[in-house]
């Protein structure tokens, strides 16, 4: 089951706003949500946090087993409903005036994002939805956050949090197969690791 956070009120008004702006919708790169028919509502608000784990091991140089690296809130995203599914999605962004409306977007996420929804509301343990995108490896992941009471737009990943890759995922990696953070952080580490230098010995 899944109990999301709310999203800051100015992040939904300025969804809202751009959703009845003609000219908004009009210039979006969206033909599915130009074209939907009926009423459109922006839906289930997941804040969008990015895990940059290559900088972190170059400056931390290792990891402690089961310790998440640090990750940091860049965005609200909404699903954007047509009559019976998910049609496009929408961005907000920070900026010094507060959160405000980026752009709309459609592609395998969304869809993707809303079957990974679907798995989670399966789950007998509550979480809290979140996404987690891990930019270096071009992937983006379904967070479940194991403390439904958090704000979601603080905390790091907890090793015992689930992560459900979304379609497309990385060569070797499952999409919709939920991992522990704890399974799955350190294969993203091995593979964002840089090389050893010229000369040093590899790692035993």
């Amino acid at each position: 089951m899944l109990r999301p956070s709310p999203a800051p009120a100015p992040a939904l008004r300025s969804v809202l706003a751009a959703l009845g702006s003609p000219t908004a919708v009009r210039e979006a790169r969206t033909p599915a949500l130009r074209s939907a028919p009926g009423p459109l509502s922006p839906e289930l608000p997941l804040p969008v946090h990015i895990l940059d784990v290559r900088d972190q091991v170059v400056r931390d140089q290792s990891l402690p087993p089961g310790q998440a690296p640090r990750t940091r809130l860049v965005g609200w995203r909404f699903l954007i409903r047509g009559t019976d599914r998910a049609v496009a999605a929408a961005d907000t962004m920070l900026t010094p005036d507060g959160w405000s409306f980026s752009h709309f977007f459609e592609g395998p996420y969304v869809t993707a994002t809303e079957r990974a929804l679907l798995q989670a509301e399966t789950l007998s343990t509550p979480y809290q939805p979140r996404l987690l995108s891990v930019p270096q490896l071009y992937m983006l992941t379904l967070w479940l956050h194991g403390d439904t009471t958090a704000d979601g737009a603080s905390s790091s990943p907890d090793p015992a949090d689930l992560l459900i890759p979304l379609a497309p995922a990385p060569p070797g990696i499952a999409a919709h197969r939920p991992h522990r953070v704890a399974d799955l952080l350190p294969v993203l580490t091995l593979r964002l690791a840089p090389p050893p230098l010229f000369g040093t010995p590899a790692p035993a």
